[in-house]
């Protein structure tokens, strides 16, 4: 073989298969490798509705996805993977051992070749980037051709020709004609979440009939059509008759369409959307269900419903009766492999859920899904033909409204049926979603868009909630308030701007509550996802319908931030909150006696305190007088509103929330410092539009999730993993790795070599790193490490793109008894300008280093 100038089809490898002792041996060749992954792909097809086939997925789709490793058959790849293995081979090594050239650095890797000889071919455009995109961009192959000498030439060339001819005859099938670009994105979907599933470790022996496990890895994967019960009523899945506004919704909602329901606090707006989404699920209109909320602080109490809702609707034998939900990590323990293995870019609960058949997660992998980021055409996938709810839409920048309005128009290209539930919409906002010019002023409101036809429907006015307002300057004043009600038994909320502030104001209180039968609370985004799901969960529900049997047994003060606002069903007696824009007073104001609740202090008063500097002040200096909230939100924005509330005695609810929304929001010309105000506003409007459309723009490589941003902050964020000790090199039933102790004290050992202790363990730890990560402004953590420096923690979680002297996506600190946090190495010199702590009844704390 040594005068061979290439590799034999069957000895060209696709992978290694790594053995729990560390040995490399190889592992699946090229060609069945490929058969894998489009046989996988023909199964996935099998089991989409009909329409959503014939829409985007005919005869040959199979093919276009088992082309993808194409390029594997070239001599720089080869050379990598044989140089991998524990023993190499001498005579294939004599024909590779000189095809040295960094593959993804010159030209996107075998991607790139996948991709030119598909150009040769004349497969057709999209088919050949479908190809190169499979690893979540396209490669960068300039000007070159199938034929180049880097590739192999005409040798290398002619085989990858034969494989492609073996693939089409195997799976007896030709290229189809790919029509336009959502079509070739959903595709493209299809071809990583094939190769994702083809890739798992039911593969890994070559000696495996691999055709046996085809159906086991799809299942394994979480990718089995779901099993409804048919004709269940509203009263069934939810224990009540549904309201006229509920069944106004369910009525309209049959088909896929874009529907916006604008409703108050309280009115069931998640189970009106819930029931329209079985319907169409029970009828075969739709593939699964996403339901995005604005933040991942805003869940717990949602999962629950969303959880009990499945658990109602599934059929007993139906795989997802313990639903794939995004929140119980369940998800993250489907076999994948590669990117979505532990260890992989995609291996988060954040990124993998919007693959399962149902899932709550952030509006924010929604939005990625017209990003021009990384993998983005895998979340496009995962999204179409499902009922989409998305949850809490209001007022957002306009960068977030921006790429929401493309979302919105993208999903009702790919069949979904989208459902937009606010209690706070402007008119502008509405008609921008439904992309259609409204009419009707009426709230609530119904409208809906389907086969380009508007549909608006009134519903009956709820009864009225009146609520009195007194604007207060003096925190001071109404920290006293609010001890003195929760002293009386009352249950007190108290929602701040900023982290930092709720951080104080809850020092404050739960020092003067000292003695007190008085309980105190804190619930913002950073805290780890392991305290905060505790921390939720007792204090939702001690505000919520479940804690009214308890609730007068003392009072309580819950401290938070916007997190308080959204997506939870808690019951205040009282509310005290920092003045943001209308919008988000209104949906704190539902959290004010949001229930006819039996057991409410007879001395409680419907009422909120709005802490808000004079108006004058305001307009003088907002960045005094607005403080910290003035970094949050827009200072003109802001003025408009206390311009709007400081004359303001009381609030009939829903009565007024429509003329509070526009009168804050609508246009109007402005003179003096205000005119400056809303001049800086349209300037950063512009500038946001602007950066949107660039960010949505295919132009250029695509980004990873961590460069790009789908709320518009001039803050960069990183994750930050907190433990508290972490004992390098150690030895382990006979496995060298790491023990780590967790901030709950819980000990455990990684090993090096993930795989050591089998697959189902291996993702498991890495699951349990995700419960201690926490998202955090890069200028308040602590310093960048290497890559390299964390090379213990690579098989469990995403370090970056594997480059030992680049920085690592993460960051990582240790906790001291004192609360502080340190370096790996022992060090307080942490951070240059702040002292960083955490506990679990604080979260993540920031305090500027004098000087």
């Amino acid at each position: 073989m040594s005068n061979e100038t290439n590799v034999p089809l069957p000895a060209c490898l696709a992978k290694t298969w790594k053995q729990s002792e560390g040995s490399v041996l190889a592992g699946r060749d090229v060609l069945t490798h490929c058969l894998i992954v489009g046989t996988v792909a023909q199964k996935l097809i099998a089991q989409m509705p009909d329409w959503l086939k014939e829409a985007y997925f005919p005869e040959g789709s199979a093919l276009v996805v088992a082309c993808h490793d194409d390029g594997k058959v070239s001599p720089t790849f080869q050379h990598k993977i044989y140089k991998n293995l524990s023993a190499t081979p001498e005579d294939i090594w004599a024909v590779l051992k000189s095809h040295t050239l960094d593959e993804n650095a010159q030209w996107g890797g075998h991607a790139g070749v996948s991709q030119v000889t598909l150009e040769h071919l004349d497969a057709g455009k999209y088919i050949a980037e479908i190809a190169g995109q499979h690893h979540g961009w396209s490669p960068n192959i300039g000007a070159r051709q199938a034929i180049a000498e880097v590739f192999g030439g005409q040798p290398w060339l002619s085989q990858r020709i034969v494989l492609i001819e073996q693939l089409k005859t195997a799976l007896k099938q030709d290229f189809p004609a790919v029509e336009n670009a959502i079509q070739a994105k959903l595709l493209a979907g299809l071809t990583t979440v094939s190769d994702w599933i083809g890739s798992g470790s039911l593969f890994d022996d070559p000696n495996e009939d691999w055709q046996l496990k085809i159906e086991q890895a799809i299942e394994q994967a979480g990718f089995v059509a779901p099993k409804i019960k048919q004709n269940l009523s509203f009263a069934q899945l939810f224990g009540f008759e549904p309201r006229q506004a509920q069944t106004a919704l369910i009525e309209l909602a049959n088909q896929p369409g874009v529907y916006v329901l604008e409703a108050p606090m309280g009115l069931g707006k998640t189970e009106a959307a819930l029931y329209a989404a079985y319907q169409l699920l029970a009828q075969n209109k739709a593939t699964g269900l996403y339901f995005a909320l604005p933040t991942q602080l805003t869940s717990e109490k949602i999962h629950e419903r969303v959880d009990a809702f499945l658990k109602t609707i599934l059929e007993e034998d139906s795989l997802h009766t313990s639903p794939l939900l995004l929140h119980g990590q369940a998800w993250l323990k489907a076999q994948m492999g590669e990117d979505a293995a532990p260890g992989g870019e995609w291996f988060s609960q954040g990124k993998k859920g919007i693959l399962a058949p149902f899932a709550v997660g952030t509006i924010d992998q929604a939005l990625m899904a017209v990003l021009h980021v990384k993998h983005g055409f895998v979340r496009t996938f995962g999204l179409a033909g499902k009922v989409v709810i998305l949850d809490e839409v209001h007022t957002y920048d306009a960068y977030t409204g921006t790429v929401m309005d493309e979302l919105v128009d993208t999903l009702r290209q790919l069949h979904c049926t989208v459902i937009i539930l606010s209690a706070t919409l402007t008119q502008e906002r509405r008609q921008a979603l439904l992309k259609t010019p409204v009419v009707e002023q009426a709230y609530p409101l119904i409208s809906g868009v389907a086969h380009d036809t508007l549909t608006e429907i009134t519903i009956e006015q709820m009864e009225a909630k009146s609520v009195a307002i007194h604007i207060e300057a003096d925190t001071q004043a109404a920290i006293e308030e609010a001890l003195s009600r929760a002293e009386q038994g009352q249950q007190v909320l108290w929602i701040e701007n900023t982290v930092a502030e709720a951080q104080a104001v809850f020092l404050t209180l739960s020092a003067q509550a000292s003695g007190l039968n008085i309980a105190t609370g804190l619930l913002h985004s950073r805290f780890t996802q392991s305290h905060r799901q505790i921390n939720e969960h007792q204090w939702v529900t001690a505000y919520g319908k479940a804690g009214w049997a308890e609730r007068n047994q003392q009072g309580r003060i819950l401290v938070g931030t916007q997190v308080l606002e959204q997506s939870l069903d808690i019951d205040a007696d009282f509310l005290v909150t920092r003045l943001a824009p209308t919008d988000m007073i209104l949906q704190r104001l539902g959290r004010l006696w949001r229930h006819d609740n039996p057991n409410r202090h007879a001395q409680a008063q419907c009422e909120v305190w709005l802490l808000a500097p004079a108006l004058a002040q305001a307009i003088e200096n907002p960045k005094q007088a607005f403080g910290h909230s003035a970094w949050v939100y827009a200072t003109y924005v802001l003025c408009r509103t206390l311009q709007l509330w400081q004359d303001l005695s009381q609030v009939n609810l829903p009565q007024d929330i429509r003329t509070l929304i526009e009168a804050t929001y609508q246009t109007r010309t402005e003179t003096d410092s205000l005119a400056t105000y809303l001049h800086e506003l349209e300037t950063q409007r512009k500038k946001l539009r602007s950066l949107a459309l660039q960010g949505m723009s295919a132009i250029g490589r695509a980004k990873p999730d961590e460069a790009v941003t789908t709320r518009y902050s001039e803050q960069e964020t990183v994750e930050v993993l907190l433990l508290k000790q972490v004992e390098l090199n150690q030895t382990h039933q006979n496995q060298l790795g790491t023990w780590l102790t967790f901030s709950d004290d819980h000990r455990e050992f990684y090993p090096h070599n993930g795989r050591a202790f089998g697959h189902k363990k291996w993702r498991e730890l890495a699951a349990k790193l995700q419960l201690s990560l926490v998202k955090i402004a890069i200028h308040q953590t602590p310093k960048a490490v290497k890559q390299k420096n964390l090379a213990w923690l690579k098989d469990y979680l995403y370090l970056g793109y594997p480059d030992e002297q680049a920085d690592a996506a993460i960051r990582i600190a240790l906790i001291r008894e004192d609360d502080q946090l340190i370096t790996l190495d022992g060090s307080p010199q942490i951070n240059e300008k702040y002292t960083l702590s955490y506990n679990d009844w604080l979260g993540y704390q920031t305090l500027k280093t004098e000087g």
